[in-house]
């Protein structure tokens, strides 16, 4: 059975820097979602909020309410904000703080690491919970630099990558793994974040964690231990960023890590400027797929879209101008599916349509 988890996401769960939240909410193999806490979106349905369809988790004023409201104190609590500043504030310490107290065990997302925190760790040890640091890497020793053992596999690696941060890559992902399983494909899904590890993913590293020297080594040993343990079909490997993003280098090591056979590229054609660098203009979804067809020997196939602040009519009409304008499939696989993706992956690897249509003889 899944452990039971709440999610802290005070005034920021549906939004951008809420990505983890959002995320565990639309899919979480690991825990069993609970609640959320955000006080500004106090008794609505998480569901509801995100996607316009009840889920029946809910949404509660702070800690205490939740503990009132639920019938069991949750297994886990989990800290659901991705900050730009990454730091908590020191009301957020509190509410830590009285989860320790409660006897939850912490995941904790942040580049702040709270088993170095001497308050945290105290409290821990105090209440015998248990707390886990996302994104504190492994110790040097234990770490892995890139061996060109990628270069010798032939399974299609496709790489989800984006224009910003926080556009859906991680979403598309997972909905592309689910629908690709459900043909009776054998996928495997390599997270490069921490929303992606806390939601299960089997293969995973938080590679915006890692030592420069050891990023690309990190993401090719993952995608090799899913090759060698799974037998995969088909690799879909999680984006981070941008490749032009001015503050970001994760998709670079994405692109050098994980050598994909093809990329799927997300865009928010309304979002104007970087999301935590409001003085910077978004690049166009053009200049993106030059620069990463430029960068790398990967093709772009498919264009997905994130429909933030768009009505479902503005959605069409750019589907049908990206399409188009750069001749490759588009849509939003949030309203429409994944069928246009995967015609696109089966176009790009033949082999993969033949293991389909075995698996539908059978």
């Amino acid at each position: 059975m899944k452990k039971t988890a709440i999610i802290y996401c005070e005034d920021h769960f549906g939004t951008m820097d809420g990505k983890t939240a959002n995320g565990l909410i639309r899919s979480s193999r690991k825990y069993q979602i609970v609640g959320v806490i955000d006080s500004e979106k106090a008794g609505m349905d998480t569901g509801e909020y995100l996607e316009g369809e009840k889920n029946g988790i809910p949404i509660f004023q702070n800690l205490d309410q939740a503990i009132e409201s639920l019938p069991l104190v949750p297994n886990h609590f989990i800290y659901g904000i991705a900050p730009a500043d990454a730091f908590l504030k020191s009301d957020e310490r509190k509410t830590i703080m009285k989860a320790m107290e409660l006897k939850m065990d912490i995941i904790n997302p942040l580049h702040e690491f709270f088993t170095e925190d001497a308050e945290f760790l105290n409290q821990s040890i105090k209440y015998g919970v248990t707390i886990h640091d996302i994104r504190k890497p492994p110790q040097s020793k234990d770490l892995h630099l890139f061996s060109g053992r990628i270069l010798d596999i032939q399974t299609p690696i496709i790489a989800v990558l984006g224009t910003d941060s926080a556009v859906g890559k991680r979403t598309t992902s997972v909905i592309l793994e689910a629908a690709l399983l459900e043909m009776g494909l054998n996928v495997a899904f390599v997270a490069t974040g921490q929303t992606g590890i806390i939601q299960g993913a089997k293969y995973g590293v938080a590679i915006d964690a890692m030592p420069l020297q050891f990023m690309i080594g990190e993401i090719e040993n993952q995608i090799m231990n899913a090759y060698n343990e799974d037998n995969p079909d088909i690799i879909i490997v999680e984006g981070q960023g941008a490749l032009s993003h001015p503050a970001y280098i994760s998709s670079c090591g994405i692109l050098r890590g994980s050598r994909p056979g093809a990329v799927i590229i997300q865009h928010p054609p309304k979002r104007k400027h970087l999301g935590d660098f409001s003085f910077m203009e978004m690049p166009s979804i053009k200049s993106e797929i030059e620069l990463v067809e430029n960068f790398s020997s990967s093709k772009v196939i498919a264009i997905t879209i994130n429909h933030e602040n768009m009505s479902d009519k503005e959605i069409e009409a750019v589907v049908i101008e990206y399409e188009d304008q750069f001749q490759l499939p588009t849509t939003d696989v949030l309203k429409h599916g994944c069928d246009k993706l995967i015609s696109s992956i089966f176009e790009a690897f033949p082999k993969l349509e033949h293991k389909k249509n075995k698996v539908l003889a059978n």
